[in-house]
């Protein structure tokens, strides 16, 4: 199917790498975002790329904890009360797998989607300016001692069984390993074999550059519509104009709902506000990317100074950060790292896409030529080259050794 017309729709992670696989299969491609390429959940996240996260919020024992975990001033779980009504059907719906069957399910599925992340990354760069923005590392989990590890068995389990075994340093033996951590954390859960971005935004932007360079286009300009009048995609309707095409992705993100809608498919899926904080020249930073649990954040020394992302927050699209998740955030960094100072601080609020069952929609919608490639959660930056290799296999009919049923965008028609 060389020669064929693409549009993908965002210019984020997972639009980036479609259009590249795509413009390596020969076809035409055009990636059109309304803003610049990678600044949107692509630009605020911990950085990582976290192949050992596939177990999904919703564990077992979730429903009983959320409302203690929401009235806890020190968890990091936050909600803008006046918009509980809206989030409702959708947060019914969420909670509903919280249980051990589906667990595992999602587990199982996401897997596929995260657990070569690095070597996906890798293989998408391979050659390419892109490349030197992949750093390979460690990837720890700082806890208070070992009951804090062990109250997390049921998630270990999991990653146990998809081949992620952490090895265990105790005592003082943490701070040997990890100078910048206080005395409060007593152990760390080791994961090989995993690695972060340096720059996420200039990595994006890095690989929009490499289409371009290639042959490819970027368009900046805003998604009106689509062009189904045939029952197959033939355009899509923009600001800027008419563009034709063969097929059309939708990796938008959050973005994504309401073109979703513009094909007759309501998607259940909620904006979760994720929060970062950037210490910028620190005088000190971790040597691998950790994530700590009692604060339920990542902290990554990218090239910008050390990124500690986290916290949960649900409220809509509304773009002004709430006070209380920052100052939270700020005050669990103090307490993890107190040694650490920083010249200057930057804060971020973006809107990650959360379906109602933790899984992406990845695939066609019915024959219409138009393919989703959206809802990646936590996930999106990890996930984004390994979908966007999958995608464009689907578009160019080059076979998979995977089951894609778990991630039909039909699944919620």
């Amino acid at each position: 199917m060389s020669g064929q017309h693409t549009v993908v729709v965002g210019a984020g992670i997972v639009g980036a790498a479609t259009a590249l696989w795509l413009k390596r299969a020969g076809h035409e491609v055009k990636l059109i975002d309304k803003g610049e390429p990678g600044m949107g959940a692509s630009y605020g996240n911990g950085c990582l790329l976290a192949s050992c996260a596939m177990v999904p919020v919703t564990t077992p024992g979730l429903i009983p904890k959320g409302p203690k975990y929401l009235l806890d001033p020190k968890f990091p779980l936050f909600m803008r009360w006046g918009y509980t009504p809206k989030l409702l059907p959708w947060l019914v719906k969420y909670l509903s797998h919280a249980n051990d069957s589906d667990t595992r399910r999602i587990a199982k599925s996401l897997t596929h989607i995260v657990g070569d992340s690095v070597e996906q990354h890798q293989a998408l760069t391979a050659g390419t300016p892109a490349a030197k923005w992949i750093q390979e590392s460690d990837y720890n989990f700082a806890y208070a001692d070992r009951a804090a590890f062990e109250a997390d068995a049921y998630v270990w389990e999991l990653r146990r069984e998809a081949g992620f075994v952490p090895e265990l340093i105790e005592g003082s033996a943490v701070q040997e390993h990890e100078p910048i951590l206080g005395e409060n954390t007593k152990l760390l859960a080791v994961n090989k074999n995993h690695g972060f971005i340096l720059n996420p935004a200039n990595y994006v932007k890095d690989l929009v550059a490499l289409l371009v360079e290639m042959g490819g286009t970027f368009i900046q300009a805003e998604v009106k519509d689509f062009d189904l009048s045939g029952g197959r995609i033939s355009a899509v309707d923009t600001d800027q104009g008419r563009i034709a095409c063969d097929q059309a992705v939708i990796s938008a993100g959050i973005w994504s709902k309401p073109l979703m809608q513009k094909l007759g498919l309501k998607v259940p899926m909620e904006a979760e506000r994720g929060y970062h904080i950037l210490f910028k020249s620190p005088n000190i930073h971790p040597r691998y990317p950790m994530m700590v649990a009692a604060g339920k954040f990542v902290a990554t020394p990218m090239d910008q100074g050390l990124r500690c992302a986290g916290v949960v927050e649900f409220g809509g699209l509304d773009e002004t950060p709430s006070k209380a998740p920052l100052a939270l955030l700020r005050r669990t960094v103090a307490e993890t790292f107190p040694q650490m100072q920083a010249t200057e601080e930057e804060e971020w609020l973006g809107f990650r896409p959360a379906p109602t069952d933790s899984l992406p929609l990845i695939g066609e919608v019915g024959t219409s030529g138009v393919y989703t490639a959206f809802g990646h959660h936590h996930i999106g930056l990890t996930g984004g080259a390994k979908t966007g290799r999958m995608v464009a296999s689907l578009i160019t009919g080059q076979p998979m050794n995977l089951d894609m049923r778990p991630f039909e965008p039909d699944r919620f028609a």
